[in-house]
C-alpha cells in the first residue's frame, strides 16, 4: 500500500506547491488534493492549472493519491432542491474530468445527507427520499465516470445515511457500476462501528481508504485525534485490508491541523503510518 496525505491535513492558507513540498519531505508517497469553489484548483480551472499541478508533482516526484471535494456539503444530491441537486452532480462531472487530466483512478464523493449536526440549519431530508434521489444520482452519473476512466468513492461520512456497512454494500450494489465504489474512511466509522467490519463487508468495492484516528470517550468533531492516539485497533485495521487484497493509497486525513507549528502534524502523521503499514 502507499501512503498519501490529504491536502486539508496542512495549514489552510498553504498553496498547492507548498503542500507538496512539505508532504514530500514528510515522507509521503503522494498527495490528495481537493477540488474547490474557488483557488488554484477550482470549478473553473482547465487545462494550464492542471499542467501546472502536474509540473508541480512530477518536479518534486510525488504521486496524486486522489481527488477529494468538500463542495457536497453545500450542494449535496440529496436535496430537494432541483438546482442543488443539480449542481451536485455538475461538481461531480467536474471533479471526474479533472481527475482524469490529473491521472487519478478514485475521486472521493459525498453521495449526499439526511442531516449534518456541524452545518447550522442545514437542509433535513426524509431518509427514504435521500436514498432514492442519491441512487438517482449516481447512477446517472456512472457513464461519466466510465467514459474518464475514473471511480466514483462513496465516502463513509457524519450524514446520517448510508450509516452500516451492508446498506452502504447494497447501496454500491445496486448501482451495479465497476466505477462505483466505497471510499472509506476508518475513523468516520468508529463513531457507531467497527472499521474491520467494514473492511470485510465491502471488500473488492473498497476503491480508496482515508486514514484518521478517533477517541470515542470524547464525542463529536472533538473526538478526532493524530493517528494512534485514538481508538481505531490500526493492526486488524491492517490485516482486514491485506485480507481482502487492497493495495491501494492510504491516506491520512488530519482534519483540523495543528493551531501552532502546523507542519509539524504532516511530520507525525507520516511516522505513524510507517509504523501503521509496517516500514520501519
Amino acid at each position: 500500500m502507499k501512503k498519501g496525505i490529504n491536502i486539508w491535513s496542512f495549514k489552510g492558507d498553504s498553496s498547492i506547491a507548498d503542500c507538496i513540498t512539505l508532504a514530500k519531505e514528510a515522507g509521503f508517497d503522494g498527495i490528495e488534493l481537493s477540488l474547490n469553489a474557488t483557488g488554484e484548483l477550482s470549478l473553473n480551472c482547465g487545462d494550464k492549472e492542471v499542467s501546472e499541478i502536474k509540473a508541480r508533482l512530477e518536479d518534486a516526484t510525488l504521486e496524486i493519491a486522489g481527488l477529494a471535494t468538500g463542495l457536497y456539503w453545500d450542494y449535496p444530491m440529496t436535496s430537494g432542491n432541483k438546482e442543488i441537486q443539480s449542481k451536485a452532480i455538475d461538481v461531480c462531472k467536474k471533479q471526474l474530468e479533472l481527475a482524469a487530466a490529473l491521472d487519478v483512478d478514485t475521486i472521493l464523493v459525498i453521495p449526499g445527507a439526511v442531516g449534518v449536526d456541524f452545518i447550522p440549519n442545514a437542509e433535513v431530508t426524509d431518509y427514504e427520499r435521500a436514498y432514492e434521489r442519491a441512487l438517482e444520482s449516481i447512477a446517472e452519473l456512472v457513464p461519466y465516470a466510465k467514459s474518464a476512466g475514473v471511480s466514483i468513492g462513496l465516502e463513509n461520512v457524519w450524514n446520517k445515511f448510508l450509516l452500516t456497512p451492508l446498506e452502504m454494500r447494497s447501496f454500491i450494489d445496486e448501482i451495479n457500476s465497476p466505477y462505483v465504489g466505497s471510499y472509506f474512511d476508518v475513523g468516520n466509522a468508529l463513531q457507531n462501528g467497527y472499521p474491520e467490519h467494514w473492511i470485510r463487508i465491502l471488500g473488492h468495492r473498497i476503491k480508496k481508504v482515508h486514514f484518521k484516528d478517533y477517541r470515542r470517550q470524547a464525542g463529536g468533531l472533538h473526538g478526532f485525534v493524530d493517528l494512534l492516539a485514538g481508538d481505531v485497533d490500526y493492526p486488524v485495521v491492517m490485516e482486514s485490508l491485506r485480507a481482502i487484497g487492497y493495495d491501494n493509497y492510504v491516506t491520512a486525513e488530519m482534519i483540523p491541523p495543528y493551531n501552532h507549528y502546523s507542519e509539524q502534524i504532516i511530520y507525525n502523521t507520516s511516522g505513524a503510518m510507517d509504523a501503521i503499514l509496517g516500514r520501519k
